[in-house]
């Protein structure tokens, strides 16, 4: 099973993105490159959103790759209802579920899956349970406002897998998901508890 990431350089109070999407906030750092390429080695295949697939469009000036050499060799995926098609060369246009689609999509061969944008889509990805690893680059900076990294996601269990700082004050995280074995059988035992 292919495994599922939904990560992003984050400021301390949980923003991705100023209001309009600004990001020059952002510190770039040999670290922060180092964990970049190495990830972006590990992966086939990108998930977005609409919205953060116009973003995306808006800051390459609608060019087709941004930089080539990281994206040779990745699938994109675009999520929307709205959008008719998608440009030539631009990625796939997918308007079904989904969580179903990725659901499909793990059991497929291939490298790993990134999510990657804004909270709209993991947070269905999340409800869906197909998405297994969060990684933030935590920036020492708070922002206000702006695009939320998690957005009503519920509730839900990670466990820390690596921890550390990196170059400007940034702390790099990386959490499994955890979910419950068996969540029929912990409910029978927690109502017998109850009444017994």
């Amino acid at each position: 099973m292919r495994k599922v990431t939904y990560g992003a350089a984050c400021s301390l109070d949980g923003f991705i993105a100023g209001p309009n999407h600004e990001v020059d906030w952002l510190h770039m750092s040999k670290d922060a490159h180092a964990i970049m390429l190495d990830y972006w080695g590990r992966i086939d295949t990108l998930l977005m959103g609409r919205k953060t697939w116009e973003v995306a469009q808006a800051m390459a000036g609608g060019a087709s790759g941004g930089d080539s050499s990281m994206m040779a060799g990745i699938d994109s995926y675009v999520f929307s209802r709205t959008l008719g098609a998608l440009p030539p060369g631009q990625g796939h246009l997918v308007k079904e579920n989904a969580g179903d689609f990725v659901r499909d999509l793990k059991g497929r061969p291939g490298k790993e899956i990134c999510v990657f944008g804004g909270g709209e889509l993991a947070r269905s990805l999340f409800e869906a349970g197909v998405i297994d690893e969060v990684g933030l680059n935590v920036h020492p900076v708070l922002l206000g406002a702006g695009i939320p990294f998690f957005r009503d996601a519920g509730r839900i269990k990670l466990k820390l897998s690596e921890c550390r700082q990196i170059a400007g004050g940034c702390v790099y995280m990386m959490y499994r998901v955890l979910r419950p074995r068996h969540r029929n059988l912990d409910l029978g035992h927690a109502l017998n508890a109850a009444v017994g």
